[in-house]
């Protein structure tokens, strides 16, 4: 096996590209493997982190995969691969596109580091991670989407912009699918573990909630030509972190249900243990009435998905 840890990136992008920089940074693995269609574009980013790891004194060398062959042995990859969605382009269109390329760069994934824990960040994100544990065939805790860290750390960040004050000690909660019907939880979020219903009022709460559900449009509106990076870059390189350093944290994170919550076959975010094998361990919180309610659309969202894959035979011959 490897010395030291390898992490691989499919699609170096601008979401790919910051997550190799900020492991890269932290010096939190040994190599770093970008694999790109842009082959070019991929090497000229590897020179550049490298030599940003060097002035730092990481010891994290950033490399290129020319083929998925190249990406060997790693103990987590991370796909980022995929279309954004084009003007014209309805969902159901995204939505085959892009698991027609999760497919393919699972497929490769499976063959060249088997041993892998898989974060998925393309889009539609629940959906993609579905596609990439049926075509792993991996456990489901080793096959995990990157949503509710970055739906949180959005949520948290109105709180502060609310309150004020705070900064650093806010705990926002955020459960569900990645996408408008996505599960703020007020009653788990605090500030300095205080309460948020405590220092914010009712409509203040439904503001940052709804806020929070369209945090990614409200960006694109800004950036006209793509969407953000940086907090989705961030988020993904905490879990990549919490897998390799075997922390035990607990972090939001789409993963495969399977009678959690009372539900199965689906992929939904809720709190998981991340750990070496990936997510070790699924908690389940109280949920109350309307909650519930919120979580039950999510998941009928990302099912919905789910079940036009099936009507366009994408799982066929399996």
């Amino acid at each position: 096996m490897n010395q030291g840890k390898r992490v691989g990136i499919v699609g170096a992008g601008n979401v790919g590209a910051t997550v190799a920089y900020s492991l890269a940074m932290l010096g939190s693995c040994h190599e770093i493997i970008l694999r790109d269609n842009k082959i070019d574009v991929a090497k000229g980013k590897a020179l550049d982190m490298s030599q940003a790891a060097s002035a730092v004194r990481s010891h994290t060398v950033v490399k290129v995969a020319e083929d998925m062959s190249d990406l060997t042995d790693c103990d987590v990859v991370v796909v980022t691969a995929g279309s954004p969605r084009l003007p014209g382009m309805s969902r159901d269109d995204l939505l085959m596109i892009n698991a027609n390329i999760t497919k393919e760069v699972i497929k490769g994934i499976a063959k060249y580091s088997p041993n892998a824990i898989i974060i998925m960040v393309s889009n539609p994100l629940d959906a993609m991670t579905y596609v990439a544990l049926k075509e792993s065939g991996f456990d489901r805790s080793r096959v995990i989407g990157m949503a509710g860290i970055l739906d949180s750390s959005r949520m948290a960040s109105f709180i502060q912009e609310k309150l004020g004050y705070g900064g650093g000690q806010i705990r926002a909660s955020v459960m569900g699918g990645h996408g408008d019907d996505m599960v703020p939880l007020p009653r788990y979020s605090t500030v300095a573990g205080v309460p948020l219903t405590d220092v914010l009022t009712d409509t203040e709460i439904d503001e940052i909630v709804q806020r929070t559900r369209h945090g990614g449009a409200e960006i694109v509106s800004f950036l006209k030509t793509g969407s953000a990076y940086y907090a989705p870059a961030k988020s993904t390189a905490i879990m990549v972190e919490a897998i390799l350093k075997d922390t035990k944290q607990i972090h939001p994170c789409a993963v495969y249900l399977d009678g959690e919550y009372g539900y199965s076959n689906v992929v939904s975010g809720v709190p998981v243990m991340l750990g070496a094998n990936g997510a070790e361990k699924i908690i389940e919180v109280t949920l109350d009435d309307k909650e519930k309610e919120m979580f039950a659309k999510s998941c009928a969202s990302v099912q919905s998905l789910i079940n036009t894959l099936n009507q366009n035979n994408f799982f066929q011959g399996e």
